[in-house]
């Protein structure tokens, strides 16, 4: 008997804007649902994180390999039965459209801030490409999610254990 998506591990990906703890969350969530994890920004090529890191947004054709390459570990995690979390920002429908047609029962967790919130959050960062100069770009793209897409949506204000533990209960999967 074919294996359903209610009996699979569920491949999730961790949306929203930089800053709001997309990681952290989805580090939290890959240990307790014993699932892979992938870093999105791993899938960022070597071009657009310079751009990025000059503080030049990425625009859709820069992305566009990006996404793909997400899209493609979570069809193989699909695939395989494994499931997955990913973090990626897809701050635009299409862009979780595009994640969706590689993985149609992918679940989007959209976690979000304030704006001071984030700005905090950045600038307390190290070791990271994305300058505080490109969230204001990210907000002005974000495009949240629709009630017909399939996720949801959480404010990532609590400490991050918090938001995991809530996000536990709403992601659909195999019983934890």
């Amino acid at each position: 008997m074919p294996r359903t998506t209610e009996h699979r591990a569920p491949c999730i990906v961790v949306t929203g804007v930089a800053g709001t703890g997309k990681t952290t969350v989805a580090r939290l969530l890959a240990q307790r649902m014993a699932l892979p994890f992938a870093e999105g920004d791993d899938f960022h090529s070597p071009t657009a994180i310079a751009k990025m890191s000059a503080g030049t947004p990425l625009d859709d054709a820069d992305r566009r390999p990006w996404l793909d390459s997400i899209g493609r570990w979570l069809h193989e995690r699909d695939t395989a039965g494994s499931g997955g979390i990913v973090t990626c920002s897809a701050l635009k429908r299409r862009y979780r459209d595009t994640l969706r047609a590689a993985c149609p029962s992918v679940f989007f967790l959209h976690l979000t801030a304030t704006r001071a919130q984030l700005l905090d959050r950045i600038s307390k960062r190290t070791g990271h490409y994305m300058p505080t100069s490109l969230l204001d770009s990210q907000l002005a793209t974000l495009e949240p999610l629709a009630l017909d897409e399939h996720g949801a949506t959480l404010d990532a204000s609590p400490a991050p254990r918090t938001v995991a533990d809530t996000a536990t209960r709403l992601i659909p999967g195999p019983a934890r």
